[in-house]
């Protein structure tokens, strides 16, 4: 019996206490809620909204696969050997790609000269190391999206965290378009689909695992970005960024406090002001909007946190649901249930965390709880490939973060959390994703397994400050003891790669990679407010530049001709495509982008002294395919310490084009894709220079002896310097 058909007769097992638990209830499945839709904000604020799917359409689903699977596997297996004889024997067994998010050249080659990385060492003199080209430009969903379709981005369409919508210059996820039901039934207040909602995967092309499939290999692929909503293919997949939390957004915690004034939380997440009486708080957990009834009003479920002087202990009741917390401690996820009026809930998973225990001496009352996640075990929406792996992987290991973006960042850039309560819930969704790939790695005979570790990411975003003293986000005294953050990191992830390496077999190949690397962001710069006072953005009359409201809805399109939107790129407002637009296509328009570049090129920081944009990339020069018109127009190359302000991230134009970057949130990679390479490791030597990060793919099917297809961009590695693929 196959892998597969072993993880759907295992989930069906695991399965079936609950499953014959279930009282009486509807004997139909309502197949989708579908939340308000909002504007995406990827790193930067809501994502849109989402559907939910109902625990017992995944058990239904569980057992007629199992069922299938058993009864079709030998049909199956005789369709796997045939397609198996398509392709060259090479020798390779299983190809493992280890995806360490952002690590930076920089630092790993100074760790190595100092002996703290010994097994990446050893792989570099038995294989080879070297720089990784990265994306254009150098951002996670086109740098993963070029990896994984051996493409570059006017092939597979994903230019940006996010994208505009022509229309109403709004944002939205360029990963991801979730539409509502086309059929509701209104059935007083309720208002119930008939159909599916609309959850559609924007990145084009074929990733190099479902060819891989149809070759009759199997791939793992665990928690690479754009991979949501699945795609089918001959393997398992859990799907990564842009996997939204249960309320719709891309990671909203929350801060209770009883704690008067304080800091405005800006981004990421809300603040709720609680009385404190007789050493309780009595408040509740927002969820979803609830779309199944008119007017969506929010579900909630009640919360109350009790504590004892004297014991150091609080006592927490959410939704039902009793536990104990400590100071400084996270609680394990705790599973909430939100009802909908209907016989269907949607469950999902937190973690709650307490710094102090408060008292009458100045110590407020604060409480913080992760963004809710998706339940695996019961998941309101297709988070994996098949449906029920979700599940089968939390059966093995246990609950786990299945937001996209998992680690709070928002929380510690917006004093939620502290460093140290980061640093704790980094490294458990960390250790969660090891748990899932040595799994994984243990059952994998043949085929490939793909794996992205974020925490290189997450922590050099937000520990980045530490490696520079006089950095602008030092301002304050906080998060001192942490100046070694990013090196002990470094180091756990090099005795990572030792553990794989001790699992290998001679006909096994390893890849280390990085989908780029990282530097300091030290200073913003707000591209639409450069564009409004060279003449190009208007704002509408009246409109204080000040306080110029976020996503550019203070613009007067009549009178802009260009604006800025993402992190990375720069638009034209052309007549007939967008809604508004001014600018004539054509000559009219390359001759505006002529201009604009010509000025922005080499921009400098006058206050620094230094320069802030190194090159403005037209996007007609440096992308080919079919999808090249959904690009922007113009993508920003920033030079090192630079990147697109905080205010110009969210389109607020004001008066400042320079700033200083004084959050946490202090190293980056959004800049000139041509010094933040990322890295490659491999236990193989190939004798291609220069390899670029969209060559790993037809090097993998090479590998595998399946010849690359014409689509892919990226070349072979094992093809030798002038030959040809």
């Amino acid at each position: 019996m196959s892998y597969s058909d072993k993880i759907r007769v295992n989930t069906l097992f695991s399965h079936s206490r609950s499953l014959f638990s279930i009282g009486p209830g509807w004997r139909w499945v309502v197949a989708a809620l579908l939340s308000v839709p909002v504007a995406a904000e990827a790193y930067v604020g809501p994502g849109a909204g989402f559907a939910f799917l109902t625990s017992f359409l995944v058990l239904f689903v569980t057992i007629w696969a199992a069922f299938l699977s058993i009864l079709t596997w030998p049909i199956r297996y005789l369709i796997r050997k045939v397609r198996r004889r398509r392709r060259m024997p090479t020798g390779v067994k299983r190809v493992i790609v280890v995806g360490l998010d952002g690590m930076e050249p920089t630092l790993a080659e100074d760790y190595l000269k100092r002996g703290l990385l010994p097994n990446l060492q050893r792989l570099s003199s038995e294989g080879c190391y070297s720089h990784l080209k990265t994306s254009f430009p150098a951002i996670s969903p086109v740098a993963w999206s070029s990896f994984s379709t051996g493409c570059q981005p006017g092939r597979h369409n994903i230019f940006d965290f996010l994208d505009r919508d022509p229309r109403s210059y709004l944002p939205v996820l360029s990963s991801t378009h979730i539409g509502s039901p086309r059929r509701i039934l209104k059935l007083g207040k309720f208002r119930i689909p008939l159909s599916k909602p609309d959850i559609r995967l924007m990145r084009k092309s074929k990733p190099f695992w479902t060819i891989l499939g149809e070759y009759g290999l199997w791939s793992t692929v665990l928690r690479v970005p754009i991979t949501f909503p699945p795609e089918r293919f001959y393997g398992a997949q859990l799907s990564a960024m842009c996997v939204p939390d249960l309320r719709g957004t891309q990671g909203t915690f929350t801060l209770y406090t009883s704690e008067e004034g304080g800091e405005a939380i800006e981004e990421g997440g809300v603040r709720v002001k609680v009385e404190v009486r007789n050493r309780q708080v009595s408040t509740h957990l927002v969820g979803p909007p609830n779309s199944l009834i008119a007017d969506n009003p929010e579900l909630r479920l009640p919360l109350t946190v009790r504590w004892d002087n004297g014991n150091g202990t609080v006592h927490v009741k959410a939704g039902g649901k009793k536990f104990t917390l400590r100071p400084r401690e996270y609680s394990d996820w705790i599973r909430l249930s939100f009802k909908t009026g209907l016989p269907v809930k949607v469950r999902g998973l937190a973690r709650f965390y307490i710094p102090h225990i408060p008292d009458g001496n100045g110590k407020p009352f604060h409480l913080y709880v992760t963004p809710i996640s998706i339940d695996p075990e019961s998941p309101a929406m297709p988070i994996s490939h098949p449906g029920y792996y979700a599940t089968y992987l939390a059966k093995l290991i246990g609950p786990y973060a299945t937001l996209g973006l998992a680690e709070d960042t928002w929380g510690l850039s917006e004093g939620a959390i502290d460093e140290a309560a980061f640093l704790k819930q980094a490294y458990d969704i960390h250790e969660e994703r090891e748990k899932m790939f040595f799994e994984a790695l243990k059952r994998l005979r043949e085929g490939s397994l793909v794996c992205v570790f974020d925490i290189t990411d997450r922590l050099q975003h937000m520990f980045w400050r530490f490696l520079e003293p006089d950095h602008p986000a030092n301002h304050r005294d906080k998060g001192r003891g942490h100046e070694g953050a990013i090196e002990e990191m470094y180091r756990r992830m090099d005795h990572l790669v030792g553990r794989v390496m001790a699992k290998l077999g001679t006909d096994d190949v390893l890849f280390v990679i990085s989908d780029h690397g990282f530097k300091s962001f030290r200073r913003g710069v707000n591209l639409n407010s450069w564009l409004w006072k060279n003449g190009y953005l208007a704002l509408k009359d009246g409109a204080k530049v000040k306080v110029s409201r976020t996503w550019l809805r203070d613009v007067d399109w009549s009178r802009t001709r260009a604006y800025a939107m993402g992190l990375g790129g720069m638009y034209l407002n052309i007549r007939g495509r967008e809604s508004k637009g001014i600018v004539e296509p054509g000559e009219q328009a390359r001759e505006l982008k002529r201009e604009i570049i010509a000025k922005l090129d080499g921009l400098k920081d006058e206050e620094r002294g230094k320069i802030g944009i190194n090159k403005v990339f037209d996007s007609a020069e440096i992308y080919r395919g079919p999808y090249r018109e959904n690009a922007p127009d113009m993508i920003l190359g920033y030079n090192v310490g630079y990147r697109v302000s905080w205010k110009g991230a969210t389109g607020v134009v004001n008066d400042t084009i320079f700033d200083d970057n004084t959050k946490a949130w202090s190293g980056d990679h959004s800049l000139d894709p041509r010094i933040v390479p990322g890295v490659m490791f491999s236990n193989r030597k190939f004798p291609a220079p220069g390899p670029a990060l969209m060559d790993l793919a037809p090097t993998i099917l090479e590998l595998f002896g399946i010849r690359p297809p014409s689509f892919m961009d990226g070349k072979s590695l094992l093809q030798s310097p002038g030959k040809s693929s």
